[in-house]
């Protein structure tokens, strides 16, 4: 039987999400209204004015607009830890695709400047074009007062890599259920596969939308070998993967590239990759981001507008 399904704990985000789109002179009237609408109604401040960029960008990029949040427990992605560095970005449930963009990259411009951040995470209340950054990613690119910024962001192909390829087993985790987390691979994957050192065939794992690949009646008790193939075509076999859940593996292992961690400026993508999920796991994760405070473990209430007069304690501002 298959444990319980992957939960996240809470994250609090430091002002109201917008849940902006981006397209015509419709929808950006349409943004100055409930801008000024929010002014009035909770006595903050409109930003009417940051608006998402019109007109058509560079092949690949998107135009749109970025807040900031505070990461305070497990990203969707289910990585245990953030970049080391500090960049990162969660991602509109469109772009987030269940997961399949996790592991990758972004190359973002904002007013300031540019930052290359790895997107670990989900923003449910964000709309098509809305990122949301960490402060360290933020502040990169703009005052971390300005609170939301017209940017345009593009994926990143063979980014440089943190290091080589760490492998988790997920808790609970047994002969008859398998679900494995892949880190450090530079661009998203594209499929996982399984072999019982002892014998037998690959078998192939299916991506949770928490980003574990999951084998529902797994795969033995190991040790596995585990082949790994990201977007770009990028194959790599991993040996000796042993049936220890909730141990990070190394395996001195680099996805491309290997031992480099710096180099050239990676090359951006000419359109946003996307892997086809053609199932379902039955284990699945319910979202630990929020849009306004409940108790850790509640579904999702969406997108809610305070209703307190007084600012809160941090707000976004103009």
């Amino acid at each position: 039987m298959a444990p319980a399904p992957h939960r996240h704990r809470r994250r609090n985000r430091r002002w109201p999400l917008l849940g902006f789109g981006f397209g015509g002179i419709a929808v950006a009237a349409a943004v100055v209204a409930l801008a000024v609408g929010m002014s009035q109604a909770v006595g903050t401040r409109a930003c009417a004015a940051v608006l998402p960029a019109a007109g058509a960008a560079q092949a690949g990029e998107v135009s749109g607009i970025a807040t900031h949040y505070v990461l305070q427990a497990l990203p969707n992605c289910s990585y245990p830890s953030p970049p080391a560095d500090g960049l990162f970005v969660a991602l509109s449930p469109g772009e987030y695709d269940n997961a399949a963009a996790c592991g990758g990259y972004l190359e973002v411009h904002g007013p300031d400047g540019s930052v290359r951040v790895e997107v670990i995470d989900q923003c449910p209340g964000c709309g098509a074009g809305h990122i949301d950054l960490s402060e360290a990613a933020f502040s990169a690119i703009a005052p971390l007062n300005a609170g939301l910024v017209n940017v345009t962001y593009q994926p990143l192909v063979n980014p440089s890599l943190p290091g080589p390829i760490s492998l988790l087993v997920k808790q609970g985790s047994s002969p008859y259920w398998l679900a494995l987390l892949a880190m450090n691979t530079g661009n998203p994957l594209a499929s996982v596969q399984v072999r019982s050192e002892s014998g037998g065939g690959w078998y192939s794992l299916v991506r949770a939308s928490y980003n574990y690949w999951v084998a529902q009646s797994g795969a033995g008790t190991g040790p596995f070998t585990v082949r790994l193939t990201d977007i770009q075509g990028h194959v790599v076999t991993v040996q000796g993967v042993a049936l220890s859940p909730g141990v990070v593996q190394g395996t001195g292992t680099w996805m491309y590239g290997a031992g480099t961690t710096t180099g050239p400026a990676p090359e951006p993508a000419s359109t946003p990759s996307r892997v086809p999920h053609t199932s379902r796991p039955v284990a699945s994760a319910t979202s630990g981001r929020v849009l306004s405070s409940r108790a850790a473990g509640e579904p999702d209430a969406g997108l809610e507008i305070p209703r307190q007069t007084s600012p809160p304690s941090a707000t976004a501002t103009c």
